[in-house]
């Protein structure tokens, strides 16, 4: 099997705009979580976010374009546009038909489908605008990143919840180390700041009412984030023939089922899904030197997670740095995996390991090294990033120096 690599990483994320703007934020632990300021707030118990501050679409888009862009697409693009150039690939060619472009969104056009609800019910609307279907469905952004790259392998969505982006990803990685293709672009993008999605959160009564505190005993649950991260996976022999800045090494992969509780966490498919990832890369458990954890802030995720990562290290989990980004970024969805895995890599690059922000008191149930509140300067050989969803979707991603 092909060894794979990544020579492209693109991001747009409450902590930045770029990988540089993201890396100065996660080096210095600066949470974006704060008072929502791109919808209105009236009506909703729920008021903070992490939200992509600084976002002119019309500066990044064309007249003839944006109106088909729904704000998940407008974010998965201006990734894959940074991906893509720091690549170096011209995919206009033979190139196009070897790559495959694989996306992870847990709902997709969330903003286009509430605008258009709000325009029948509220308004009394006659007709939805005619790009409504183009813009809400799930794989647009998908398509929009094959049109604009002139993709022309094989390309679909993944939709599996909170897991939707490490599903994407660890579906590219195989494409790519089997070599059904040569290259993917692949990774997640979410836009969920709505009226109507956030009072939906608020019914499951999972949200925190002033941050998110992952492992942290006085956590009090999510907080909601939005972003795109989109990564370039390659045949590593070839990436070295022409020359490529290799950022990492894809290391494993790792899936599971819980087949149980829709919304409840298992701890068999979480070590499952671990497990998995270890055996596909060949991987020992102490070979493991840091997990960028699913760590969501809620009671029950986070005790479930630190259980099972003592169920597959054994012995190895007292010497793992564990740290929950989502403190920073919020919880992104669909595209929290890709968002995740941006920061493992660019905290294996740079030489640290980003911290468990808000983390305010210890969790006699979650006893693990969180690198609490400052990053910690550290040097990753291997690390690992959990995505554990509703619906009991569980994927887990290895990569190496």
């Amino acid at each position: 099997m092909n060894r794979v690599v990544v020579t492209g990483l693109g991001i747009i994320s409450p902590l930045g705009h770029s990988v540089a703007e993201v890396t100065a934020s996660l080096r210095a632990g600066r949470s974006a979580i704060g008072p929502l300021a791109n919808i209105p707030t009236e009506g909703l118990i729920t008021r903070i976010g992490a939200e992509v501050r600084g976002f002119d679409p019309a500066a990044l888009f064309s007249e003839r374009q944006l109106p088909l862009l729904d704000r998940c697409a407008q974010l998965g693009l201006v990734a894959a546009r940074q991906a893509v150039a720091q690549s170096g690939l011209d995919f206009r060619g033979p190139l196009g038909a070897r790559t495959a472009t694989i996306v992870g969104s847990g709902v997709g056009g969330m903003n286009t489908m509430d605008d258009s609800f709000r325009r029948i019910y509220a308004e009394g609307g006659k007709r939805a605008h005619p790009f409504t279907v183009p813009k809400l469905m799930i794989s647009a952004t998908m398509s929009h990143i094959t049109m604009e790259h002139g993709l022309t392998g094989p390309s679909f969505t993944v939709a599996s919840a909170c897991a939707s982006a490490n599903h994407a990803m660890g579906v590219a990685y195989h494409m790519v180390r089997s070599g059904g293709v040569d290259v993917a672009v692949t990774g997640g993008a979410e836009a969920v700041f709505t009226f109507g999605t956030i009072k939906a959160w608020e019914a499951l009564r999972v949200m925190a009412p002033e941050t998110c505190r992952p492992f942290s005993k006085n956590r009090a649950g999510m907080v909601l984030g939005e972003g795109a991260a989109m990564f370039v996976f390659e045949e590593r022999e070839r990436a070295l023939a022409r020359g490529a800045g290799i950022l990492c090494e894809m290391a494993g992969f790792g899936m599971s089922s819980d087949a149980g509780d829709i919304v409840l966490p298992s701890l068999d498919g979480a070590s499952a899904a671990m497990r998995n990832c270890l055996a596909d890369g060949g991987l020992s458990p102490g070979d493991v030197d840091y997990i960028n954890a699913h760590g969501t802030g809620t009671a029950a995720n986070d005790v479930t997670e630190t259980k099972a990562i003592h169920a597959v290290f054994g012995p190895h989990a007292r010497a793992l740095a564990v740290s929950s980004t989502k403190s920073l970024h919020g919880h992104a969805l669909g595209a929290a995996g890709a968002l995740e895995l941006a920061a493992t890599v660019i905290a294996m690059r740079e030489g640290f390991i980003p911290p468990t922000a808000n983390y305010a008191e210890p969790d006699p149930e979650c006893d693990l090294d969180y690198v609490p509140n400052q990053a910690r300067a550290a040097q990753i050989e291997v690390a690992m990033s959990n995505s554990f969803a509703f619906g009991g979707h569980n994927a887990v991603i290895a990569v190496r120096r």
